[in-house]
This record gives structure tokens, C-alpha cells and sequence, in this order.
């Protein structure tokens, strides 16, 4: 079964492909964009840990499902868009997500790409949450999800460890009943 194409007015979220292998080891070493990602790209990652990442998501492998975040018109990868640790019995997920392409930063493509997949995760899943963790310094990122109807919930203190500091980290989340409300105003 293939998984559907996801349409913005910019940007389509679409499958993984074998070919965006280029486009993510252009960003996966790069400690400007890592820094604000996950702990696993603490080490630099090696070319055979991008294609197992790949592979596990083209075989679909693990606990996540993704997009990747297309040029609409060109269907060329912009960056990707995943949900983590769907829990069916409570209807939430996890979201994870990372413009690659720092020439794409601060076109508001993350934004576009985070209103698309809402849609999807409330109208097309069902799910009643959507949540995410961010650190503090990553002031862009927490802009975008504010934006886009995110509500810091929780803050874990002095979880994250970087460039000899620590540094909080907000957890935030967005649930149906606001996905609705957004949908209201936008209607009218």
C-alpha cells in the first residue's frame, strides 16, 4: 500500500524515496541544524546509519511513520516531517521535524508542513493529541509551534546538555479540541 500524498499550497508531504539519501546526509552532519535535533546525532553519522535510518523507514521498520516535505511543484525534499510512538488506545503521537535545507529556513514551509499534518493526524487518524519536545534555545522552532496552536505544557528542567551548558526542555502539545477551534476561525 503506498502512502498518500499530502498537499499545502507550497509543499506536498510525500513518502520517503531512495533518492533522498543526497538531501539528508547534507543536513545529518551539519552541527547547525543537528544541535536542535535529537541526542542521536551526538556523533557524527555515518553514511551507512543514514541508509539503515532510510531503509527502516522505506520498509517500515520501528515505531514512526513520516512524510517527507516536497516542493509541491518539483516534488524535490525540502525536509521531513515524522510521528512517533502513535499509542492507538490514547489517541496520541509524537511529531519530529527538520527543514534540511538551510536556504529553505524561515520561508515558512515548517508551518505549512505542521498544517498539513495536523489535518492528517485529526481528521484522517483520529487521534486527539499531538506532542512534541523542543529545547529552549531553539527559539525559531518554538515560534513556528506557537504559530501553528502548540501550548507549552511542561518544561523538564536542565534535561539537555550542549556546548558546556544546560538547557530546559519544552514539552508542548496540541489536541483536537484546539485543531477544531483553528478550523473554525479559518472558515470564517
Amino acid at each position: 500500500m503506498r502512502m498518500p500524498k499530502l498537499y499545502g499550497d507550497r509543499i506536498v508531504l510525500r513518502e520517503y524515496r531512495v533518492e533522498d539519501i543526497v538531501y539528508m546526509r547534507g543536513w545529518v552532519t551539519d552541527p547547525e541544524i543537528v544541535d536542535n535535533l535529537s541526542d542521536i546525532f551526538l556523533y557524527p553519522q555515518t553514511m551507512n546509519e543514514t541508509e539503515s535510518y532510510l531503509n527502516s523507514v522505506l520498509e517500515k521498520e520501528g515505531d514512526h511513520r513520516g512524510f517527507v516535505i516536497a516542493h509541491r511543484e518539483t516534488d524535490i525534499y525540502i525536509g521531513q516531517i515524522d510521528l512517533f510512538r502513535i499509542d492507538w488506545k490514547n489517541r496520541t503521537t509524537e511529531m519530529g521535524i527538520v527543514i534540511g535545507d538551510k536556504e529553505q529556513h524561515g520561508k515558512g514551509y515548517g508551518t505549512e508542513a505542521i498544517g498539513v499534518l495536523q489535518q492528517f493526524v485529526f481528521d484522517r487518524l483520529g487521534l486527539n493529541r499531538l506532542q512534541l519536545e523542543v529545547y529552549e534555545y531553539n527559539q525559531a522552532a518554538i515560534q513556528c509551534y506557537l504559530k501553528c496552536g502548540f501550548q507549552e505544557e511542561g518544561r523538564l528542567r536542565e534535561r539537555h546538555f550542549i556546548q558546556g551548558r544546560y538547557y530546559d526542555v519544552l514539552c508542548m502539545g496540541f489536541l483536537r479540541s484546539d485543531y477544531e477551534r483553528l478550523k473554525t476561525i479559518r472558515m470564517s
